[in-house]
Formats: C-alpha cells, sequence, structure tokens
C-alpha cells in the first residue's frame, strides 16, 4: 500500500501484518512518526532512493512511503449486525461502484462520519487496489468491509436484521432531510457511477431519497453524494 496517511493508519491500527516499509530518502513528509509506529510492531523503515520508490509504486502517487502487508481481509455480512447491544449498526452499501478513486473516498468518509461497517459486491465492484486503499487513506484499517454475492440479497438479509435501507437516488421525490429513520439502524444505498441504482435494488429498499440539487448540475458524485449522506445520518444521530 501506498501514501502516508495510508501506511500511517495501517501501522497504528496493528491488524494486518507488515512485511516491509520502505520510505523515500526524498520524502517530504515528517517520517519520524512513521519509524517510531513502524518501531512498536518490530519493524525498520528503510531508505530507499526515489527512482527505486518510483520504480515500484503502482500508484504514481506514493508521497515516499510504500508499506507491503497482509491483504485487507473481508468480514461476514452477519458481523456487520450481530454487534454489542449499544451499537446501533450504520451501513453504507454499494451497488456497483467500480472506480477505484470514488471507492476509497467513500471508504474515508465513510470513516470519517462513524459508519460502522460497508457491503460491496463480490463482482462489479472496485476491489480494493492500491489507488483505492491511498485514496481511503487509512480508513480501511477501521472499517470493517464485506463482500456479498448479491447486493439485493444482502439488502433483504439486512431487513430481516431491522436494517432500514436508503437508496440515494437523484430522481427521488424526498430529500434526505425529511428521511424519518436515519437515527436508528441504517444501511445508506449508493448506486454505480452512471447509471445508478440497479433496478432490482431500487425495488428492495425501503425508501429512496435525494441529496437536493440548487445548481445547474443533475447530479453529485457517488462519493461526494457518499459523504454527504454519511454526514447526515452522523448529524442525526448526533442530536444535532
Amino acid at each position: 500500500m501506498e501514501g502516508y496517511h495510508a501506511v500511517h493508519e495501517l501501522l497504528v491500527a496493528g491488524r494486518r501484518r507488515v512485511r516491509q516499509l520502505w520510505v523515500c530518502e526524498s520524502s517530504s513528509h515528517n517520517v519520524s512518526h512513521l519509524a517510531q509506529a513502524a518501531a512498536t510492531r518490530g519493524l525498520s523503515a528503510v531508505r530507499q532512493p526515489a527512482e527505486v520508490v518510483n520504480e515500484v509504486s503502482r500508484t504514481g502517487a506514493h508521497q515516499g512511503v510504500i508499506a507491503w502487508a497482509e491483504p485487507v481481509p473481508a468480514v461476514p455480512l452477519g458481523s456487520l449486525f450481530g454487534m454489542e447491544p449499544t451499537t446501533t449498526p450504520f451501513l453504507v452499501v454499494l451497488d456497483g461502484v467500480t472506480d477505484p478513486g470514488n471507492f476509497g473516498a467513500i471508504l474515508r468518509s465513510a470513516a470519517c462520519a462513524g459508519v460502522t461497517g460497508v457491503v460491496i459486491g463480490k463482482h462489479r465492484s472496485a476491489p480494493l487496489t492500491p489507488a483505492a486503499v491511498k485514496a481511503a487513506a487509512g480508513a480501511v484499517e477501521w472499517v470493517p468491509i464485506a463482500e456479498a454475492a448479491g447486493i439485493a440479497g444482502s439488502i433483504a438479509q439486512l431487513g430481516r436484521a431491522g436494517i432500514w435501507a436508503i437508496g440515494l437516488d437523484p430522481s427521488a421525490r424526498e430529500a434526505i432531510w425529511q428521511a424519518p429513520v436515519l437515527d436508528g439502524p441504517v444501511a445508506l444505498v449508493l448506486g454505480a457511477e452512471g447509471r445508478g441504482l440497479s433496478p432490482l435494488v431500487r425495488q428492495r429498499c425501503d425508501a429512496l431519497v435525494k441529496v437536493p440539487q440548487i445548481g445547474p448540475l443533475g447530479s453529485l458524485n457517488v462519493a461526494a453524494a457518499a459523504a454527504v449522506g454519511c454526514f447526515e445520518v452522523a448529524r442525526r444521530r448526533s442530536g444535532s
């Protein structure tokens, strides 16, 4: 994985085994925090010339830091709602988001808003590539991710567990500000870039809401819509 923030959270979280850590000799970041975090895990930061780091980089934007670690483990879907009684599920469900940058940005917003889990499809979904992990800026270390064989079936399973599925759809009549259930067990469902929610997933949602548009453009980028939706849920849960 690449990028200062992504690698820093990898080391701080300590949930995955890290095999090696490279730091570019000309890195503009203060790498002392990385070195300290690595040392607590019995790992030394190896300084490398810029040309060596550039050669192995897979994102082209490594920020002078590259780490090799175990893959991010997927969790069972049931673990996202079989939590402690004091934890109210707050999930994000992605119906075919395929762009790694959008996927990573959604994970970052989800982590910052207090999302307790993310559901993605095993097929027709962006994988956790280096680009997605870097865009997530460390969120993959803190937000559990479940892979589902089918998103529509997963929404049905969430419904049986008492979790409301709220789909974000720019054609919906109701604004997200008026959605009544966001302070309870809820899953925000977001569709793919371009086509939005698939017909079956749209049918399975308990409600469809939109982020009202004021300007001339018709809709938000899916990552931006996810950020707005996640923080509206966070606001509602905080009682403000």
